[in-house]
């Protein structure tokens, strides 16, 4: 068993900042992440609102150095998915699908996972056509038509890459997009983008997806669907824990602390996060601040 005094759950930047806080303060750390850390931030394309880099930056540079910078002031991580948190009398147990984890304090900061739309041909096509990750799968599609669902910033930014490789971008919305408006400028002005308001109801194929059908009848012929309609929080193994939102969100303070002392939540599972790289950050540091006056101080007050 691996014996810390804060573990934290989730290698992407909350949880990685957090990290970099505590060890900086000489309080011993092990980060546990379950596949590669960054996050879904490796899979950005281009970074442009994160301070410090006037040209934007590659996800999949920027991640490397935020793990690289909390590595290099001594950060623990373990490669681990954790299935279970338990509370102790002394703190918490983390049951992983490798070696479990006793820890004093707990950051959880493990993320979202892309929502569902729950429509006819989703799950069927996932693969084939069916797509959560422009940077990973678009090549697949070059010179294709495609459709982009959804009216947010990652929907925006995912049809701008699009853009560049396939014939034809559609990007459909069921309300007036929410994106950053730099975006949704870009968008209309890109050539090979349209966009569509309607609500999807199936995705249509046979070995692979060959279109998109709309509530209203409207058929898209495309060979892929990439759909980024929102974010589900990471946050089953919590249930027991604290009480969650009706979005399954983790309600905290301004310090990031739970009801239950000793354990705090960063990120985009955190209820009325910003879902901003910067926000995440700034989560984590406040996270980190708050565990070390817990293991120092016994400070809790929500």
């Amino acid at each position: 068993m691996i014996t810390t005094d804060l573990a934290i759950i989730g290698g992407g930047v909350a949880g990685l900042t957090a990290g970099l806080f505590a060890v900086r303060d000489r309080v011993e750390t092990v980060l546990l992440e379950r596949m590669g850390t960054g996050g879904w931030l490796v899979n950005a394309d281009q970074v442009e609102n994160f301070p410090g880099f006037p040209q934007g930056i590659k996800g999949y540079e920027l991640g490397p150095l935020i793990s690289e910078q909390a590595m290099n002031a001594g950060l623990r991580i373990e490669f681990a998915e954790v299935q279970a948190l338990r509370r102790t009398e002394d703190g918490f147990i983390l049951e992983t699908d490798g070696e479990p984890v006793r820890a004093r304090a707990v950051i959880a900061a493990s993320g979202s996972s892309l929502a569902k739309l729950g429509i006819p041909g989703e799950a069927e096509f996932e693969g084939r056509g069916v797509s959560g990750c422009a940077t990973c799968d678009g090549e697949f599609f070059r010179d294709q038509a495609v459709a982009v669902i959804g009216g947010g910033d990652s929907a925006f930014d995912e049809a701008l890459y699009l853009a560049e490789i396939c014939a034809s971008v559609t990007i459909v919305h069921r309300s007036p997009p929410r994106a950053q408006r730099v975006l949704v400028e870009r968008a209309v002005a890109h050539p090979r983008i349209t966009l569509h308001r309607g609500e999807p109801a199936a995705i249509e194929g046979a070995q692979t997806v060959t279109g998109l059908r709309l509530r209203d009848g409207t058929a898209l012929p495309v060979a892929g669907v990439f759909i980024y309609v929102g974010l589900r929080p990471n946050t089953e193994y919590l249930a027991d824990l604290v009480p969650l939102d009706l979005g399954g969100h983790v309600p905290v303070d301004l310090w990031m602390r739970t009801p239950m002392p000793g354990l705090l939540a960063a990120g985009d599972l955190r209820q009325h996060s910003a879902r901003q790289l910067v926000a995440s950050a700034g989560d984590g540091a406040t996270a980190a601040l708050a565990a070390i006056r817990y293991l120092r101080a016994g400070e809790w007050r929500t």
